[in-house]
């Protein structure tokens, strides 16, 4: 009898043999085992992502989208006022301005009754007479003003404000400051003074700076 069988117990119940019967588990409680977990794994994951879109609904998702929005506001105010604080360029006044008036059309006396004009809207006057072979009988328009490279966005503005539709030029091989007044066919007369004095002060009025109407957007 071997020392496996029970004392008393023999026959077909004696265990013969050194070694222990092998005790196995059941194969399909480890199956089911595995699909408990992936279950609740699957369920967690569920269950953080739907916290997540509830935080992006609600709370802090919110905070984030504020936080973005005043981030961008802040990039168009910066690219919106980079000139808040600097001041509109300094033009001539009248007086500072002497103005050639050439007559290019077939009408004689127009030179001499507007820079009588000219004059008394507080402008310098200096050669008064016909236009060159270069424009005369050549100007179509209301008239042309002619000065230096450097009277584009000084002189000529300014004297713009007392013809309208005027058409400028300049010349980059003029020397100088003076600046001409070439009367064209269309001409009439000069705005009139109280239109050119209006045209005057919107010109040399400070511009409103972009960065208000952004702020409002935002």
């Amino acid at each position: 009898m071997s020392m496996l069988t029970p004392p008393g117990m023999g026959g077909k119940y004696r265990i013969t043999g050194d070694k222990y019967p092998r005790m196995r588990p059941h194969r399909r409680r480890g199956r089911l085992f595995v699909v408990v977990v992936a279950c609740g794994a699957a369920l967690g994951v569920a269950g953080w992502g739907t916290l997540q879109l509830i935080d992006v609904f609600t709370g802090s998702g919110g905070t984030a989208s504020a936080a973005g929005s005043n981030a961008s506001c802040a990039v168009k105010s910066a690219k919106a006022s980079p000139s808040a604080s600097a001041s509109p360029a300094a033009l001539p006044k009248p007086a500072q301005i002497t103005v050639n008036v050439l007559n290019a059309t077939t009408r004689s006396g127009l030179a001499k009754t507007t820079a009588d004009e000219l004059e008394k809207r507080g402008f310098k006057i200096g050669e008064v007479g016909n236009a060159s072979k270069q424009y005369d009988k050549k100007v179509g328009g209301t008239g042309i003003l002619l000065g230096p490279a450097a009277s584009l966005n000084t002189s000529l503005p300014v004297l713009a404000t007392q013809l309208t539709g005027a058409e400028r030029r300049t010349d980059a091989a003029r020397k100088g400051a003076e600046v001409d007044l070439i009367i064209g066919d269309e001409f009439k007369a000069l705005s009139t003074q109280a239109d050119a004095a209006k045209a005057l002060t919107a010109l040399t009025a400070p511009k409103p700076t972009a960065s208000a109407s952004t702020k409002k957007g935002c």
